[in-house]
């Protein structure tokens, strides 16, 4: 069985044997299913009025703490939103009701987000829909072909720096 990113390499073999292009075995897949990945989870998104960014900034805030409260910086830390983002994002999920900015206590000039009764239930009926996407979308591997790819793709994006403090 050969796939999209098999008959490309088949094309560089034939094109430029001198080359050695097995590198796109692994990123032009990874990246073939960062494609699909997403469309797949955009519309899962989509039927709860939500795109990924804002969906992650209520996933943050709903798993971060007993009180779904976090910093602007800090949400920019747990999350998976660039700095910004998380303004605009901030501003929106505000205006719709769903997170409320307010003084810090500990910080006369800090803020503290937090999710709202609204946003507290939106992101607890969006979660298990976007859970069952994502096994969905693993369905073609075992238990144990997930666990192993997730520590292949752990070992890889490690070292390329992405880890925590």
């Amino acid at each position: 069985m050969a796939d999209h990113v098999d008959q490309i390499l088949g094309q560089w073999r034939e094109q430029r044997p001198d080359l050695d292009a097995s590198p796109m075995a692994v990123l032009g897949r990874v990246s073939r299913l960062a494609l699909l990945i997403d469309a797949e989870l955009r519309r899962n998104f989509a039927t709860h009025d939500l795109d990924r960014a804002s969906f992650d900034v209520l996933a943050t805030l709903r798993r971060s703490n007993a009180e779904h409260s976090l910093t602007p910086a800090g949400l920019m830390r747990s999350s998976m939103v660039t700095s910004g983002a998380i303004t605009q994002r901030l501003d929106r999920l505000e205006a719709r009701g769903l997170v409320k900015r307010s003084p810090s206590e500990t910080d006369g000039r800090g803020v503290l987000v937090t999710l709202t009764p609204p946003g507290l239930e939106l992101i607890d009926k969006v979660l298990p829909t976007h859970i069952a996407t994502e096994n969905r979308l693993l369905e073609g591997l075992s238990g144990a072909e997930r666990e192993a790819l997730a520590g292949t793709l752990r070992t890889l994006l490690e070292s390329l720096g992405d880890k925590t403090d």
